[in-house]
């Protein structure tokens, strides 16, 4: 016969189990001390490092952008006047980094995104401008050669293009070539070529 005290003793051992077990399931599976949670979403120190020197690269390019082109990037009248007074000082080699240091520093007050885009954009341009540009340069270079083959292609590709003003080009590009002198007709080809090919 079972006396109580085992009874009890059992009772006991299963309630402790029951609790320890309850404790575990509520127990977190990772650290969440108030110090983790407080800087879960800081940036870690080489992190701003290349945050801080991703907007001094920028602001240097805005320094290097044409009056044209700055007055297509959305900036504030104070990060703008920065931007300008760094132009005038860029002679002055320890003014001049002071003044990106300056500007670096203003964009990291800002939303720095539209100014982004609106460089992404220029960028495109400019590379979409080289692009056509070594077109027009390769194409000009293939009639030079002289390859009847590619100029019927280029006639059929263009039918607008004016084929006597351009073989024109191509008969005086040779003979001022033969004779050292200045290549014109091969400028001027390349500038006619150039409209030709963009306007398509």
């Amino acid at each position: 016969m079972i006396n109580a005290s085992c009874v009890k003793l059992v009772n006991y051992s299963l309630l402790l189990a029951i609790k320890t077990e309850w404790i575990m399931a509520r127990k977190p599976t990772h650290s969440t001390s108030p110090d983790e949670t407080e800087f879960a979403d800081v940036p870690s120190k080489s992190e701003r490092k290349r945050q801080v020197e991703a907007l001094q690269k920028m602001g240097t390019e805005l320094v290097d952008l044409t009056d044209a082109q700055l007055k297509s990037i959305p900036l504030d009248d104070e990060l703008r006047d920065a931007v300008l007074l760094a132009r005038k000082i860029k002679n002055k080699h320890e003014g001049y980094r002071r003044q990106l240091q300056f500007i670096g520093k203003l964009m990291r007050q800002r939303d720095v995104t539209p100014i982004e885009q609106a460089m992404e954009r220029l960028n495109a341009f400019h590379q979409q401008t080289v692009n056509q540009f070594h077109a027009v340069e390769q194409q000009r270079d293939l009639l030079l050669s002289g390859d009847e083959e590619a100029l019927t292609d280029f006639f059929n590709r263009y039918p607008n293009a004016d084929i006597q003003r351009i073989r024109q080009w191509l008969r005086q590009a040779k003979k001022q070539a033969e004779e050292n002198k200045p290549p014109t007709a091969a400028r001027q080809l390349f500038v006619y070529l150039r409209e030709l090919m963009t306007e398509a």
